[in-house]
């Protein structure tokens, strides 16, 4: 790939101008870890002062056929460009996924997304629709119109977001849709932490009656991590297609093993644009034990724990948004929520959003008390939980944004 690559690659080629080693000669993974990282704020900074598309363009635009971008949930969007064979490559990448998740010739695929151009479950229509499966798009309708089509359609398979899944399930009690009578057997989450928060994962199979894999992977990166069938709980990453890395995001040397660090991966088949050493910003473990389903690759106990930037410190206490959406979807009674982190002086403070599923008001005041003890017991300190009208509180198709920051003035959201 270097040696394709940096010829024609600007990027690139001057990226590893001053490298300490020459990538195109890299012969172990001593050598490869002299190679600097990739950032994606080097990326946006590419794309702001080179637009659209930056200098990562290994070939003339006229070589590439499909754009696609980040969803920018924080921060500018990336755009991305593939030619014919790294898309190729990215579909491969989905064969493989669905290899280990026992996809079968008759199942049938629904994709409820919008098909715009974030790279959403792109990837994963085109590459069941090449092994010969029934893909059903589920852009351009309302939540309910989409169950009513998944059920027509008779899908076995749905692939959407955690947050969406959750969502789907609310809307077919409210339409009293037997959505567990359903034909649908497995549901392929992706786009945010929850298909591994216990809780989280525990509603959606529960709602669905269906097995629930975990998927991760970007816009930028390519589909390289997937569930197995018998050790739920973890990602593989598909190292035949990339070379993962973990290390400490403070001092950027490998992590020490058990220890949670940030993900660095290359991925090695989407020569146009390819991503070198490039730190993802997710939160990861590695699992030390084999993995009993047999693949060799390395596996991710828990999936993505979160981003390495998403902790927040609440009067003195670390926390991060993974284990506050385990503890709140642990709760009985709750639909959905929201934090939102105050800073109005030297300490951050958390205020909750709930929505109470109780009909009667005696049961929305006992669920705010019951939040407020369960923060209590579990972090340590008291949040202001407040309990709001149900259906007030966004439920996005795609990403979820259920932790904001508030900035001295009450009116500036990031």
């Amino acid at each position: 790939m270097a040696r394709a690559v940096l010829p024609t690659n600007r990027f690139y080629a001057a990226k590893f101008a001053g490298a300490s080693v020459d990538p195109r000669r890299v012969r172990s993974l001593h050598e490869f870890a002299k190679l600097p990282f990739t950032t994606k704020q080097e990326l946006l900074a590419d794309q702001s002062a080179q637009p659209p598309y930056g200098t990562n363009l290994t070939f003339s635009l006229g070589r590439y056929s499909r754009l696609h971008q980040s969803s920018g949930t924080a921060g500018a969007p990336l755009r991305w460009l593939d030619t014919p064979e790294s898309w190729d490559w990215f579909l491969g990448c989905w064969q493989t996924i669905y290899d280990v998740i026992g996809l079968r010739l008759d199942d049938r695929l629904f994709f409820p997304f919008s098909f715009g151009p974030f790279l959403g479950f792109w990837g994963a229509f085109e590459g069941a629709a090449r092994r010969g499966n029934l893909c059903l798009p589920g852009g351009g309708m309302t939540s309910a119109g989409r169950l009513q089509f998944m059920i027509e359609n008779r899908a076995t398979i749905v692939a959407c977001t955690p947050t969406y899944a959750l969502r789907l399930a609310e809307v077919a009690e409210q339409e009293r849709i037997d959505l567990a009578g359903s034909p649908v057997r497995a549901i392929i989450v992706a786009g945010e932490p929850g298909g591994n928060i216990p809780a989280t994962r525990t509603r959606i199979e529960s709602a669905w009656g269906a097995r629930v894999f975990d998927h991760t992977g970007m816009t930028e990166i390519g589909a390289l991590g997937i569930e197995c069938i018998p050790n739920p709980g973890g990602v593989h990453l598909i190292e035949t297609e990339c070379i993962p890395e973990v290390i400490d995001p403070a001092t950027c040397k490998p992590a020490s093993p058990g220890q949670a660090g940030e993900l660095v991966l290359t991925n090695l088949g989407r020569w146009g644009s390819p991503l070198i050493r490039y730190r993802t910003g997710d939160l990861v473990r590695v699992d030390p034990e084999p993995c009993t389903c047999g693949w060799p690759w390395l596996r991710l106990a828990g999936g993505i724990l979160g981003r390495v930037d998403d902790m927040v410190i609440i009067r003195g206490n670390n926390v991060h948004p993974a284990a506050v959406e385990e503890l709140v979807r642990s709760l009985s009674g709750v639909g959905e929520f929201r934090c939102i982190v105050r800073s109005r002086g030297p300490l951050n403070s958390l205020a909750i959003e709930v929505e109470s599923t109780a009909s009667q008001p005696a049961g929305r005041r006992s669920l705010a008390d019951r939040v407020a003890r369960a923060f209590q017991d579990r972090f340590h300190f008291r949040a202001d939980v407040r309990v709001v009208a149900a259906g007030s509180l966004p439920r996005p198709e795609m990403k979820s944004r259920r932790f904001v920051r508030e900035r001295k003035s009450p009116a500036t959201l990031r």
